[in-house]
């Protein structure tokens, strides 16, 4: 795997080795091509220069370079850093703080209407970052620069350098190296998110999912991609939780096109054969999935147990648009208003798998008995006066009226974890969405989903649960010996997103569904939770 930030720390030791009067840069080759006879044929790399004027401190000077992808084989810089000084007990924070803050500013976030200004974005604080530094070891640092460095290396080579630069980019240099954001891999970047705010850490996934995005069309048009890299599904998801302040919090990010495909009417793979299709494709692989998942928890020490009790605060979903609108001049402006919603959330939390210490789990809700209204009318006919025979007629009318809500929420368990689940239902016939196979022309009661009064998401075509929408709380009763312990207790879900045409006229429908499970700690601490 590559490792940049290694090469990068022994920087400060060459210069020491090296001659005073010596200027020879050192390099270190990210990724190359071979020709037949062994030679690189097309490379990209990092030189590093050594700056040191009489009444400045010595400096090292990054930069990276496009080397044989000219005929006249020169060299094409692609990005420079800062001067990062030597002197310093940090010496390259200021590069990773650069890196960080171009990658930030540089997401679709900032170009979307963002709440924080693009010149906010650019003063990320530097102590969260330093803090990191001090306190991982260099294999977790590695790989965390690792993945800001190909980052902020993709937008240098797929906007700022020749086509066959960023094609090169994709396969052999990123496509080899996406480990990194595996769960081993990536323990820095949870401390990262959990540091830097909630701003920054939007636009830097953002950022991150454009690159994922655009690495999932290439593999799937195809350029060579597919034979380098399995495609991953869950492993370009990516999640955390912690516990704060007497909640327990997970968020979670997923590229749509990383998510699993559970149905779909037609596959529509690149190339599609109809121009308006390939743009809804193209469309609808430039969106990302957010999650936030908040529940609110409480411990209570009694004689003989300890009472832990957590309710839903929140569930936010929203799916996001990683294009850049207007900024990108393209010809998908009319298809704006397509994309993907949640058609369920399955959400659970309880002790680890395998706890002996829980005594039993209470549920807060029970299962919904659907009610249904019934009317009706008698219409009463006779005939007045005195005729031959007595005539009387009746008549009955009866109507049934059903009250249908659009989103289901249930509570169940498995084992001792306490699950929520909300299932989005179609008002009209009241079958689930998510496990739905519209007919051909099918799925009109979604169309404007984001404009009519009625509708089941936000305008901006997201979703947001609060407390009241699961009932009660649950509750877990645990052995009193476990008091003054730490525990590990699991917070996971699934959320399936689903599509049907809203502005556009398409037959294309799909659902894709994506899990997230990570573990937070539960203080078993008296005056550590009220």
């Amino acid at each position: 795997m590559l490792d940049v930030w290694t090469w990068i720390s022994e920087l400060p030791d060459s210069a020491v080795r090296a001659e005073p009067d010596s200027s020879s840069p050192q390099v270190f080759e990210l990724a190359s091509s071979k020709t037949g006879d062994g030679r690189a044929a097309r490379s990209i790399r990092i030189r590093a220069d050594w700056t040191s004027r009489p009444g400045s401190e010595p400096a090292v000077t990054l930069a990276v370079l496009a080397c044989g992808f000219q005929e006249s084989g020169e060299e094409r810089t692609l990005w420079v850093s800062d001067a990062c000084p030597l002197s310093s007990d940090k010496p390259f924070l200021p590069l990773l703080l650069q890196l960080l803050r171009e990658t930030i500013s540089r997401s679709p976030a900032a170009a979307h209407g963002s709440s924080c200004p693009r010149s906010q974005l650019q003063k990320l604080r530097p102590d969260p970052v330093s803090w990191i530094m001090d306190s991982h070891s260099p294999e977790s640092l590695s790989s965390f620069f690792n993945l800001v460095f190909l980052t902020r290396m993709f937008w240098a080579c797929s906007f700022n350098a020749p086509s066959e630069v960023g094609s090169f980019y994709f396969e052999s240099l990123l496509a080899p190296n996406l480990e990194v954001l595996s769960c081993e891999h990536a323990p820095v970047l949870r401390t990262f998110l959990r540091s830097v705010g909630v701003d920054a850490e939007a636009c830097f996934m953002r950022a991150l999912g454009y690159m994922l995005a655009k690495w999932l069309i290439l593999r799937e048009v195809g350029v060579g991609l597919q034979a380098l890299t399995p495609l991953p599904v869950q492993g370009l998801s990516f999640s955390y939780a912690t516990e704060a302040h007497g909640l327990w919090i997970l968020k979670g990010y997923s590229p749509v096109a990383a998510m699993k495909l559970t149905c779909s009417n037609d596959q529509m793979k690149f190339p599609v054969r109809q121009a308006k299709d390939s743009i809804l494709k193209y469309v609808l692989a430039h969106q990302q999935l957010e999650a936030v998942v908040q529940f609110e928890y409480l411990v209570k020490f009694h004689d003989g147990y300890i009472q832990v009790n957590a309710r839903v605060d929140n569930i936010r979903l929203h799916v996001v648009n990683l294009g850049f609108g207007k900024e990108s001049g393209g010809d998908d402006l009319a298809f704006a208003g397509e994309r993907h919603f949640p058609s369920r959330a399955r959400i659970w939390v309880g002790p680890e798998v395998g706890a002996t210490y829980v005594g039993g789990l209470s549920l807060g809700r029970s299962t919904s008995n659907g009610e249904r209204e019934l009317e009706t009318h008698r219409v009463m006919k006779s005939t007045l006066g005195k005729p031959k025979a007595t005539e009387v007629k009746a008549a009955g009318k009866t109507a049934t009226r059903v009250r249908l809500r659009n989103w289901r929420w249930d509570q169940d368990s498995e084992g001792n974890a306490a699950v929520f689940d909300a299932v989005l239902c179609d008002n009209t016939t009241g079958q689930e969405v998510a496990a739905w196979h519209p007919p051909a022309g099918g799925g009109d009661g979604f169309r404007r989903r984001y404009a009519t009064a009625s509708r089941p998401f936000t305008k901006s075509g997201g979703l947001v649960f609060a407390g009241d929408e699961y009932g009660e709380s649950v509750g877990w009763r645990l052995s009193r010996e476990m008091e003054g312990s730490v525990l590990k207790w699991r917070i996971g879900g699934q959320v399936w997103l689903s599509y049907l045409a809203n502005d556009v006229k398409s037959s294309y429908f799909e659902t894709r569904v994506v899990e997230w499970c990570d573990e937070i700690d539960l203080p078993l601490i008296p005056g550590k939770v009220a």
